[in-house]
Formats: C-alpha cells, sequence, structure tokens
C-alpha cells in the first residue's frame, strides 16, 4: 500500500483509541516534522508503521507527563526518536536544558533516545535513513516484517550479537568445540 493510506490508517487508529490530553497532544504534534519523518525516513526504513507510536506519553521523574515525538515498541525494547528542531529547542536554555534532562531521564529507565535534528531531516533524509538502517538492522530483523505487534523474538544478548555481527560484517557461527557456549565469527562470505 501507499504511504498516504498507511499513515492515514496509523494517525487515524492512534486518534480513535486517545482521550482528552493525550488526543490534544496528538492533534497538536504530529505536524511537519514528525510527518517529514515517517515520510522521508520510517517509511523507507521499516515499510510500516507497528509498534510506532506518535507522540507517546511518557512520564518525568517528578512524575509528570511529557510526550515524546515517537516511541517505537519493539518486544521489551523501546526506542525514543525526538526531532528537534532549532525554534523550540535551541534558542531557550531552560527548555533545551529540561529536554537533555528527559532523554537522559528516558535512558536511565531502559529507552534508547534518537535525536534528529529537522534541518538535517529536510536537507539530508538519506543520512539519517542509512544512520538508523545501521543502528536498528537487528530490531527491524526481529520484527521480521510480519504485520504484528511483534513479539520479543531474540534475547538481548542475541541482539546484541547480530549487532556485533552486522557492524563487522561477519556471520555468526554457534561454538561446537569443546563443552561451553560460545559463538565463533566465520570470515567466509
Amino acid at each position: 500500500m501507499s504511504f498516504e493510506i498507511e499513515h492515514h490508517k496509523w494517525v487515524g487508529g492512534h486518534l480513535k483509541r486517545r482521550k482528552g490530553e493525550r488526543l490534544d497532544a496528538l492533534k497538536r504534534g504530529h505536524g511537519y516534522g514528525n510527518r517529514l519523518f515517517v515520510e522521508r525516513v520510517w517509511w523507507s526504513l521499516a515499510g510500516d508503521f507497528h509498534g510506532l507510536h506518535p507522540e507517546y506519553e511518557v512520564k518525568d521523574w517528578r512524575g509528570r507527563s511529557y510526550f515524546v515525538d515517537f516511541m517505537w515498541i519493539i518486544g521489551a525494547v523501546r526506542i525514543v526518536l525526538e526531532i528537534m528542531d532549532y525554534g523550540s529547542h535551541g534558542t531557550d536554555r531552560s527548555k533545551y536544558r529540561m529536554d537533555l534532562n528527559r532523554g537522559l531521564f528516558l535512558q536511565a529507565q531502559d529507552c534508547t533516545v534518537f535525536y534528529i535534528a529537522l534541518d538535517e531531516l529536510k536537507e539530508n533524509p538519506a543520512f539519517i535513513l542509512s544512520t538508523l538502517r545501521n543502528i536498528l538492522s537487528p530490531y527491524l530483523l526481529a520484527g521480521g516484517g510480519t504485520k504484528r505487534t511483534v513479539e520479543r523474538l531474540f534475547s538481548k544478548t542475541e541482539r546484541d550479537l547480530m549487532r556485533v555481527a552486522i557492524c563487522h560484517n561477519r556471520t555468526l557461527r554457534p561454538n561446537r568445540r569443546g563443552k561451553g557456549i560460545g559463538v565463533t565469527y566465520d570470515d567466509r562470505h
């Protein structure tokens, strides 16, 4: 299906399920930068919106609600994607500081956080796409491209091993030598 149809269904589904402040945040927040990200980067990266939540509500260390641009939930893994424009994040020092504190807090809560500059998204989306593809490939592979909520198919250790293999362009094979469990690199391609 086309991006336009899938995007409309995805946002419409989230609008139907939300009420109150969560609904208002989605209506206010899913604007130009966020749509540009899902169109130019996410759609090319994943080909669907499964597990991706726009304007996702999280609580900060004080228990106050705020909304991250995107939360991608794949099994037990939570990845936050924030589209940062200079006007709303760079000119007010206290807002900038608070944004960084929130990112630090999310990382302490076992979320992976990626900040994406809106200017880079407009001028060089290929860079963002290729970088995120390199980082997220083990998670995209773990999803298998199915049209359902992705269950946790691989453990953290298995995902880390896949990431190492991908980064070093190696094949991983079980270590059958000896009594212990291990993994060996195979340089043959």
